[in-house]
């Protein structure tokens, strides 16, 4: 980890965003974080990538880990990430990369490859597909209690995570994403009693870890995060072409309880997938789950750089 150097940018807007780099070769690949994760969620990756010829970057979203806090969270929006991602690039004087979205940061991953695919070479998700903007449907298929709507409720998660620090609420979500199972809460329940406090962490993710996202949190708190991505999924975007025509990779863990959100297996397993992303790949690790890349990161990183290799140019 000690190979990971650290540095503040300055973007458009005057904040300062905290990107993580390894690696000096000339083909770059940028990683975007999910939630609960931030730029060590790749830590793996990175290091074998840099192992392999690539230079490799992570930055924490504005509002999350060292990056600033937005002047006002509640603002903010997917169009932001991707204009720091832009910003980061020409920082970097990066003209070309390869995106590896996880998560939510699977949606800025492909929304940048359509509006500049001149600087994409190639996208790799996990955990979530390509899924076309519109309003979000989730509360026509699911119940109240599921923890995006929860989420999505101004107060609510700022209540229920407030009984408790930031490294128990990171430990909390990690143990319930790990799940096969959608977190859905009763009435009388919030998300984060669905996580007895004697349920042990996931075998393949460290107490050491958990300090560092704990901190990591403690920093930034939780207030952009349930910004973005939870309150701002309805966002539209004026898309050239809703079409993802950079070659794509998508890598799913067959346990990843995101499967079993409405409308998913067709954009992962069914032809619908290809009529928005036609050079798509899809390949799942049949026991992972929603953290695959930490859970099985030999398994990912040989995928990953299987993929950078077919499509470098």
């Amino acid at each position: 980890m000690d190979r990971i150097k650290h540095k503040i940018l300055k973007v458009g807007d005057d904040l300062s965003l905290h990107v993580a780099e390894i690696g000096s070769g000339e083909n770059a690949v940028v990683f975007l974080h999910g939630f609960p994760e931030i730029w060590y969620s790749w830590r793996h990756q990175m290091i074998a990538l840099a192992d392999a010829g690539f230079r490799a970057i992570a930055f924490d979203y504005r509002g999350y880990g060292l990056s600033d806090r937005p002047p006002h969270p509640d603002n903010t929006t997917w169009s932001h990430i991707l204009d720091d991602l832009l910003h980061i690039l020409q920082a970097l004087h990066l003209p070309k990369v390869f995106l590896v979205g996880k998560d939510f940061g699977a949606r800025p991953a492909y929304l940048f490859s359509i509006l500049h695919p001149e600087r994409v070479l190639g996208v790799v998700s996990l955990g979530v597909p390509y899924v076309p903007s519109g309003p979000s449907l989730f509360h026509k298929f699911l119940p109240e209690g599921f923890y995006i709507l929860r989420w999505q409720e101004p107060g609510r998660a700022e209540a229920d995570f407030g009984r408790f620090d930031a490294k128990t609420v990171v430990k909390n979500v990690y143990i319930l994403f790990s799940r096969s199972e959608i977190p859905i809460a009763n009435e009388n329940q919030e998300i984060m009693d669905l996580v007895e406090p004697d349920t042990p962490l996931p075998a393949w993710f460290t107490e050491e870890d958990l300090a560092i996202y704990g901190a990591l949190y403690e920093n930034s708190g939780f207030q952009t995060a349930l910004q973005i991505p939870y309150r701002s999924l309805g966002e539209v975007f004026n898309l050239p072409d809703p079409v993802v025509r950079v070659p794509a990779f998508l890598i799913m863990g067959g346990k990843d309880y995101c499967l079993k959100f409405p409308g998913i297996e067709d954009l992962t397993k069914g032809e619908k997938a290809k009529e928005h992303v036609p050079n798509l790949e899809v390949t799942f690790i049949p026991e992972g789950t929603h953290f695959v890349q930490e859970q099985f990161p030999a398994e990912v990183n040989k995928l990953i750089l299987d993929f950078l290799a077919k499509h470098i140019t």
